[in-house]
């Protein structure tokens, strides 16, 4: 992730920033707007100048992050060497989201997703759809050179929901890197040692 999620320079992205950290900290329904507010110093009734409502700001905040995921992940496939590189690419840019600079907001994207009304749901999964079609695409070409041996679909789904998983366990602090984690990740993916 080159460019952050959040540009701290515009204030209704700094409001946006702090609800993602306040509804991943708090959970969204336990964030008020005024808490919010108060993160970034402004009062609740000044708030609304910048958006309408929470459920906005939740949808931002989701919004933001499926088109960052999928801008950073079309241009980590552009740049991988190989087909391995580009298996190594989905996992290392998923990773990259859940422990990274946009932690917060990748996690509200998973964990907050049945908050939003089914229109505004609707809207999300095109981006969503269109992030799990450049992965759909790369364990396809991975399945028919014999890299990976379970079938496309299920694949995305178990590594990309055991990926996910890492966000109630890992530790940036511990003794696994997101480097390494990475690789252990692809070797599972690939049956063997890279």
């Amino acid at each position: 992730m080159d460019a952050p999620l959040f540009d701290p320079d515009k204030p209704r992205d700094r409001l946006l920033a702090a609800a993602a950290r306040l509804f991943h900290q708090k959970g969204y329904a336990a964030t008020t707007v005024r808490e919010i507010g108060a993160e970034v110093g402004i009062l609740s009734g000044s708030l609304f100048h910048h958006v309408r409502s929470k459920e906005e700001m939740l949808f931002a905040v989701m919004e933001r992050v499926i088109a960052a995921m999928q801008q950073d992940l079309s241009r980590a496939l552009d740049e991988a060497p190989d087909l391995t590189g580009r298996l190594r690419a989905l996992i290392a840019v998923e990773l990259s989201y859940l422990h990274g600079p946009a932690s917060d907001a990748t996690a509200v994207l998973f964990h907050d997703w049945r908050a939003l009304s089914e229109a505004r749901r609707a809207v999300l999964l095109d981006g969503r759809q269109a992030y799990f079609t450049l992965w759909h695409q790369v364990l396809t070409e991975a399945h028919s050179a014999g890299l990976i041996a379970v079938e496309p679909g299920l694949m995305r789904q178990f590594l990309h929901g055991a990926l996910a998983w890492t966000s109630f366990w890992y530790r940036p602090d511990g003794s696994l890197d997101l480097q390494t984690m990475t690789d252990q990740a692809l070797t599972l993916t690939l049956g063997r040692a890279i």
